[in-house]
């Protein structure tokens, strides 16, 4: 109970209706007599509707006042009430609260705010599809949505400039009668943004809040070449004419090569000479005489292997 000084200046205001229409009509009225904050709306079924508002206790009386005579106007019967300072579990309970948190967070924006509402009631669900098929096809106008209140009625809502709602209301009325039964008609040409938000809509009209993309322009620095001098020397050699461009050097030592009707054999190269396999010296036997210091040296004949090869001798 310690919050009841958070409520000492508000109060809750609730008018009561038996069409859908109508209660539209008398919502609208109130929210342009003061400045009361729409809740929004609660049907019960077989028709009856209630408006809630919400604001100041002097705010909401007026609100409420004014909304006895718009529907006593309208010719309905209604029943209508004054809260002030509203306890917190009242509004816990009530589905007060959750549509005030609605309320607060918005449903994303509409293609069709800020245009003209027209409400078309019928007791019966084919006249109400006959009546919005005409309303269509006679005007420039489009079908926002629909709702049903119970006992039978339901109800038509088109948006449009102000001009084209009107005619298409009056199409939609005659060809409601024709069908069935025609039971309310509402036009609402500046609608406040309270009532714009607690109104049906299809899904296919809303949307969604999209973040702003901004592009982004990243300005690069040009960096300083850095020149170095190898690299401009391989260039320099790359880019020369072919003409100009010499053949590396080589480290071999040229090799002198003979005219072909000469007959003496080309000079062998180093690498081949190398190759040849080197022929080592046989030592002899040498036999030394006592007479004489110097050592001769005699050889003697080679015998043969096998006898039959031996010399004759004489």
């Amino acid at each position: 109970m310690g919050q009841r000084d958070d409520f000492t200046d508000m109060a809750l205001g609730l008018v009561s209706a038996q069409s859908f229409p109508a209660i539209v009509g008398i919502a609208d009225h109130m929210l342009k007599s003061s400045g009361v904050t729409l809740v929004g709306y609660e049907k019960i079924g077989s028709g009856h509707c209630t408006a809630i508002v919400r604001g100041s206790i002097a705010d909401v009386r007026l609100a409420v006042q004014e909304g006895a005579e718009r529907a006593e106007q309208f010719g309905q019967t209604l029943a209508t009430l004054v809260v002030p300072r509203p306890m917190p579990n009242l509004e816990v309970v009530l589905p007060i609260g959750n549509r005030l948190a609605q309320l607060a967070t918005g449903r994303g924006h509409s293609k069709l705010s800020n245009q003209a509402v027209g409400l078309l009631e019928t007791r019966g669900f084919p006249a109400m599809v006959g009546a919005a098929d005409a309303m269509l096809k006679s005007a420039d106008v489009v079908l926002a949505a629909y709702e049903t209140i119970g006992a039978g009625l339901c109800t038509a809502i088109v948006r449009g400039s102000v001009a084209n709602v009107a005619m298409a209301l009056d199409v939609g009325m005659a060809e409601a009668e024709r069908i069935g039964e025609l039971h309310a008609v509402m036009l609402v040409p500046r609608p406040l943004d309270d009532l714009d938000q607690t109104l049906p809509l299809a899904s296919c009209w809303i949307e969604e809040l999209q973040p702003l993309r901004i592009p982004l322009s990243v300005k690069e620095t040009q960096k300083d070449v850095v020149a170095l001098p190898e690299l401009k020397q391989e260039i320099k050699e790359l880019t020369a004419p072919a003409n100009d461009r010499s053949l590396p050097e080589s480290s071999q030592p040229e090799q002198e090569l003979l005219p072909l009707n000469d007959k003496k054999p080309l000079k062998q190269p180093l690498e081949q000479s190398l190759e040849q396999p080197v022929v080592e010296p046989v030592p002899l036997p040498v036999e030394i005489d006592s007479a004489s210091d110097a050592p001769q040296s005699t050889i003697s004949p080679a015998e043969p292997k096998h006898p039959k090869q031996r010399p004759k001798h004489k």
